[in-house]
């Protein structure tokens, strides 16, 4: 029960609070001379059903307006007009034309008429505005859901678009479930059989889709408008919120049920409000000053995310702000981690200058609630703070860009590449050990949303962008990719078996890598993007996952399912318990060789590179060698004990299915004391003694 003793309301907790007999609504806004609360019983009403203006004395407390409202009920729609001065110049930008969402608000109810434009103009945009929602977060049954909490040297994650993963027609989903969370929950078996152990979802929080070029959506979701509720075009029902609410949580359990985490890709770095000539949809309209960095002329937003304006995340409204979203979606919606867009944006202060220990930072690693949750950094941003090997503390993971490209480099046989890929393999210790920190640290991976898929990573030289309609100019050019001879698609054999190759390389890099890997939806089954590597506004076949490749390509997902269970049963100890990767090289004795033993060449110009793992406690090795030459190399391997002993191929990459990749018990035999590795190939040999534990 409530202890509200009459219709003031209370401050705490910020948003919409329901109890038995009505809701308590708060929001802050220091600077306002006055607040209305506005209801509506539909998103598209032209008007307000019922206005409530608060008496600055009874309904505020401080910076805080509140009032309680009687008989308000889950589902109710509302928002805030908020009244005060509007002068640009001192940075304050309150419009009382303008309908406010709740920056607590749980839900977000998104009309027919929406328009991004008349929050850009003068005048009233009642009937266009988005419209907070009241939810009752008590209701949904999680039954006995708990966090899995996966150790990072045993997780391997898929970064996913939750509606491009089902959304095409060949996905095979019930036509009302397409582009949904609940589509997510019909295809866990897929994501089982593939060996992945954690999803990563781009952006899920609701996000303005009209902010992208004219005619096109914005499809990735990096331009947030609430930082609590989930986004509502992916539910089933778009026209109730809170059914959002409970089909997201739905896949959560129904994820955590398979033994998948959910790690949300989250954006506390900017907003979908733009520059001063965006929307007022938010936080612009409440508390400017408390919200955004501004330019010394504070009519101008300072940009450090590439957007338009970047949130002030020290100051102390937006960091509780931001702890507040992050304790919310791990205990109340149950995920598991977070990648943070643009983190490095932490690092700095109200002013927009690097600082050291940014308060932000220390409190999201220290707070009790996210103990247990999986902390990703993409630690730089577009300022050019660059912070990878030195964001956070051991808790924090990093996205490695200098593992994606290096190892980009290297297998398409630039020069100056050996040693980086040496460094990469074994946990970036050139980038992490200078900070004191222990290998682990970097998250591996070659492709994610930003850029090429992996496919048109070894098809096209150049970006093809031009769908976006911006002239081919969007998107980076540094893209490191190799198109193998031919620009795009290609029916000359050769050309198409040195992809595959290629493909199967990256994989075996990935995942055979100390840290803990990433993969990219589709890359298993060679999703294309027709070269494009900014498809961040295509909402179209160009972005979703067409399952047809399955079938097509099943050669390559094969090879990645069967890695990913090498990665995780890298050994077997005594009893037949399986060794993780990890684990099995934290015992093992390592030496680099070269196609002579113990030589390795980390010349300008090498392009091979071999290695060999050699684990006293399980008395067995492994031998990998890496040729991005675009000759055949003989390479020298490991004599081992006894005229009987024999080295077992595991994997060699120029080989077609399924002598690609052999479980040990399945894999050749390999005579003599050389082997040759084709062109742009890897291999990996195995050995044990017939005296060990391992077999």
């Amino acid at each position: 029960m409530r202890d509200i003793t009459d219709d003031r309301g209370r401050p705490y907790p910020l948003g919409a609070t329901v109890y038995p007999d009505g809701t308590n609504f708060s929001i802050l806004s220091a600077s306002a001379c006055g607040m209305q609360l506005v209801l509506f019983d539909h998103a598209d009403d032209r008007a307000a059903t019922r206005t409530i203006t608060l008496d600055p004395v009874r309904n505020r407390t401080s910076h805080y307006w509140h009032i309680f409202l009687p008989g308000i009920k889950p589902g109710q729609l509302y928002g805030y007009r908020a009244d005060g001065p509007h002068d640009p110049a001192a940075g304050q930008r309150f419009d009382p034309q303008k309908v406010l969402l709740d920056p607590y608000g749980k839900g977000v109810s998104v009309g027919q008429s929406y328009s991004r434009a008349a929050a850009c103009m003068p005048g009233d945009n009642a009937s266009t505005s988005m419209k907070s929602v009241v939810a009752d977060l008590s209701l949904f049954d999680w039954e006995d859901d708990k966090p899995i909490n996966r150790l990072f040297r045993d997780t391997v994650i898929y970064e996913m678009h939750v509606a491009g993963f089902t959304r095409h027609t060949s996905s095979g989903v019930a036509a009302a479930n397409r582009g949904t969370y609940l589509g997510v929950v019909e295809k866990i078996p897929y994501l089982q059989s593939l060996g992945i152990t954690a999803v990563e979802l781009l952006p899920v929080f609701q996000f303005d889709s009209a902010d992208a070029p004219s005619g096109l959506a914005n499809y990735w979701g990096y331009d947030p408008v609430s930082f609590f509720a989930p986004h509502l075009a992916y539910s089933t029902n778009t026209d109730d919120p809170v059914d959002c609410l409970d089909e997201f949580r739905t896949m959560v359990k129904a994820l955590h049920r398979a033994g998948l985490e959910v790690i949300l890709d989250v954006v506390y770095n900017h907003t979908a409000e733009g520059d001063e000539r965006g929307p007022t949809i938010c936080f612009r309209g409440l508390e400017n000053t408390f919200y955004y960095m501004l330019e010394d002329n504070r009519a101008h937003y300072a940009d450090f995310t590439g957007t338009g304006n970047t949130l002030k995340s020290n100051h102390s409204v937006v960091k509780r702000l931001i702890l507040d979203s992050l304790k919310y979606w791990v205990s109340e919606m149950h995920v598991d981690g977070f990648r943070f867009d643009l983190a490095s944006i932490f690092s700095r202060s109200d002013s927009g200058e690097p600082e050291l220990n940014a308060p932000i930072i220390w409190e999201i690693d220290s707070d009790p609630v996210l103990a247990g949750t999986k902390l990703i950094a993409e630690a730089w941003d577009s300022g050019g703070l660059y912070q990878v090997g030195s964001f956070g503390q051991d808790k924090w993971k990093e996205w490695n860009g200098a593992y994606r490209d290096d190892v980009k480099g290297f297998l398409k046989a630039d020069s100056n590449t050996a040693w980086k890929l040496h460094n990469r393999i074994i946990g970036s210790p050139d980038i992490y050990k200078c900070g004191h920190r222990p290998t682990g640290q970097s998250i591996n991976y070659i492709t994610c949303h930003d850029g090429f898929t992996l496919n048109d990573l070894v098809s096209f030289n150049s970006k093809h962008n031009d769908q976006n309609r911006s002239q081919n100019s969007d998107g980076t050019n540094a893209n490191l990719s190799w198109n193998c001879g031919t620009e795009g698609p290609s029916t000359n054999p050769a050309v198409e078996h040195l992809r595959i190759r290629q493909i199967k390389n990256f994989f075996t890099l990935v995942l055979f890598s100390v840290g803990t890997p990433m993969l990219l939806m589709g890359d298993e089954v060679r999703r294309t993007q027709q070269g494009n590597n900014n498809a961040y506004c295509l909402d179209n076949e160009v972005s979703w996952f067409d399952w047809d490749l399955c079938k097509t390509n099943a050669e390559i997902f094969r090879f990645v399912q069967e890695l990913i269970r090498l990665r995780q049963h890298f050994d077997r100890g005594a009893g037949g318990n399986a060794i993780p990767l990890e684990d099995y090289l934290s015992n093992a004795h390592i030496k680099w060789h070269g196609t002579v033993l113990d030589k390795p060449d980390w010349g300008a110009d090498s392009h091979s590179i071999a290695v060999s793992f050699h684990n006293h406690a399980l008395n067995n090795m492994r031998y990998i060698a890496i040729n991005s030459y675009w000759n055949a190399l003989e390479f020298e391997i490991p004599p081992l004990p006894g005229s009987s002993s024999r080295w077992i191929r595991m994997i060699d990459t120029s080989l077609g299915s399924p002598d690609d990749i052999a479980e040990v018990e399945r894999g050749s035999e390999i005579m003599g004391s050389t082997y040759v590795v084709n062109p742009h190939s890897i291999v990996m040999l195995h050995f044990a003694s017939l005296n060990g534990d391992s077999q």
